[in-house]
């Protein structure tokens, strides 16, 4: 079937980046894993509607980030099943320390921050793509994703890059 063979190809070719982002969104692999799951699913289902829009990318994201809503509000995903958090591994890359960093300030950030800034900088998306998957003006996104900036910033501990002219102007 081409139907068949054309889903699998597109989910195949994107599945690593839907499984970054949804991680990124909601800070747990496994909990990233069940809403990319859930994705590909409804994506399935609705593939004749998918390939059919005018930008599959944005389907496909505006997909994602409803299936990571319906996650959160599932009372079961509030639920701490053991007493204790279980022991992450070291990892072997040397980078462990700064993704979860990174995990960790994204997760202080309100829910529209955190998928602003996923969709705009871990999933290379423009403004207009994301107001669109988001359903939203383009001045909302500018807004969340500035105002996620800042807190980011602020959790990480990052100065903001200056300006050549605002160092102009401090000087003279």
């Amino acid at each position: 079937m081409d139907r068949d063979r054309e889903y699998v190809e597109y989910v195949s070719a994107r599945l690593p980046a839907l499984h970054r982002a949804a991680y990124l969104l909601c800070g747990d692999p496994h909990q990233a894993d069940d809403i990319v799951s859930a994705t590909t699913t409804a994506l399935y289902r609705h593939w004749h509607r998918v390939r059919e829009a005018d930008n599959v990318d944005a389907y496909v994201h505006r997909t994602l980030i409803r299936k990571y809503v319906d996650e959160r509000r599932m009372r079961w995903a509030r639920v701490l099943l053991t007493d204790r958090v279980p022991e992450r591994s070291d990892g072997h890359d040397g980078h462990v320390e700064e993704r979860d960093s990174l995990r960790l300030a994204l997760a202080q950030l309100t829910t529209a921050q955190r998928t602003v800034l996923v969709l705009r900088f871990f999933c290379d998306l423009p403004v207009g793509d994301v107001a669109r998957i988001l359903r939203c003006s383009d001045g909302n996104v500018k807004s969340h994703t500035s105002r996620g900036l800042t807190m980011l910033r602020r959790i990480l501990g990052v100065e903001p890059a200056v300006s050549a002219a605002s160092e102009l102007r401090r000087s003279t």
